[in-house]
């Protein structure tokens, strides 16, 4: 039936749908399912928050209508947010705007922008929600990497050299979700240059900003001199401070994007139930502490993940950044293809992963594995990962 909608029509199978519906099924059926598949957190926001939102919660005149581009008090904490961890200043009545997360804010964002035929440059492999948001608004999608190389610079100028009509849009994620790649300042500065040159907007989502390891912070594109000219950036509370069913987000920048998505959201919500955001308000501007915790934590997850699925047989790089390990698959494998690997580690080692190839042709070859299980179920993850790989003949290094 969905054939005969057009948007319908645009909308490929959603390749991970495949691998989530097993994993239930798998679950439902009693069985011990260790899930490294979604990327949602598995631990609790601050007791303060939840206090918060309690308190606010329990008054009579909390349960209207909020307002759709955030309470004034929210979108100033997201503004003294930037300023001390970034060194930007943002003005929290015209530069910042309240989202249901980052995906509903790139999702309005790009209906607020786009035109049908429009071509948008998006990563490949990416969230999907970076090609799809424009797909459904009408726009077509051009490919460039997601790897912040020299090809990467050599696609945007030939997108720019040789698309009818050009580019309007470019989007860019780092750290990057599924790739865990990540990319410096000057990697900013350069594509701020690039934009104001070839007048192109761009939408960066900053959604793992606070997940970085190995004592290099990760930068806002905001902190280029000029980016509010060409620029927006989504952040998240989501993995920062274990909100992600909470669904809080913002968006920042560039005034004109701003307005015209604060425009769109007004037509589509009335903004995020009041408690939810004072809560919010309660995360940005009390105690920090949960924000190192939380780093603490998944950097502990990935030593250990990286260890032990090593010594099962599977090497997987350590990620810099980000909740997620892009793993390519065993070399022994590697014709199996990254949908066929999820599969068979789901229904043969108990193991839920996402395949890369749901992220972009480019994918393919490669897993993404979510760090949203506790040191110890990781260990077992690499027992039956181990006992697995044994059964088709790959046997772990000797130690």
């Amino acid at each position: 039936m969905d054939e005969q909608f057009y948007r319908m029509k645009r909308l490929p199978p959603y390749v991970i749908a495949e691998v989530n519906a097993m994993r239930h099924a798998a679950r439902r059926d009693g069985q011990d399912i260790i899930d490294l598949g979604m990327g949602n957190p598995d631990q609790p926001p601050p007791q303060h928050v939840i206090d918060k939102l309690c308190e606010v919660a329990s008054k009579p005149d909390a349960h209207g209508y909020s307002q759709s581009k955030g309470i004034p008090g929210l979108r100033r904490a997201q503004a003294n947010y930037y300023e001390r961890r970034f060194g930007v200043d943002l003005d929290p009545e015209t530069e910042v705007v309240v989202t249901m997360g980052s995906k509903e804010g790139l999702a309005s964002l790009a209906n607020a922008i786009t035109a049908p035929g429009d071509v948008v440059l998006a990563p490949n492999p990416s969230y999907p929600i970076h090609w799809f948001g424009f797909i459904i608004a009408g726009a077509t999608i051009r490919a460039v990497p997601t790897t912040p190389d020299e090809e990467y610079w050599q696609s945007l100028e030939s997108a720019m050299n040789y698309t009818v009509p050009r580019p309007s849009v470019l989007v860019v994620s780092y750290p990057s979700n599924p790739t865990a790649e990540t990319v410096d300042l000057a990697f900013y500065e350069r594509l701020v240059a690039w934009a104001k040159e070839n007048r192109v907007w761009v939408l960066s989502d900053l959604a793992y900003s606070e997940l970085y390891y190995d004592g290099n912070p990760t930068p806002s594109i905001m902190q280029v001199k000029g980016a509010k000219d060409v620029a927006v950036e989504f952040t998240s509370m989501s993995k920062t401070y274990s909100m992600a069913g909470w669904r809080m987000g913002f968006a920042v920048g560039n005034q004109e994007l701003i307005a015209a998505l604060t425009r769109v959201k007004s037509y589509l919500d009335y903004g995020a139930f009041t408690p939810i955001q004072a809560a919010a308000c309660a995360a940005l501007n009390g105690p920090q502490d949960i924000v190192e915790t939380n780093r603490d934590l998944y950097r502990k997850r990935r030593d250990v993940m990286v260890e032990a699925f090593g010594r099962a047989g599977w090497e997987v790089p350590a990620p810099s950044a980000s909740m997620f390990a892009w793993a390519p698959l065993p070399p022994a494998l590697v014709d199996m293809g990254s949908l066929e690997f999820s599969k068979q580690l789901l229904t043969e080692a108990q193991v839920a992963v996402a395949p890369g190839v749901g992220y972009g042709e480019k994918g393919e070859g490669y897993v993404r594995i979510a760090m949203v299980e506790n040191e110890q179920r990781l260990r077992q993850a690499a027992r039956n990962i181990k006992r697995y790989l044994a059964s088709l003949g790959i046997n772990a290094p000797s130690s």
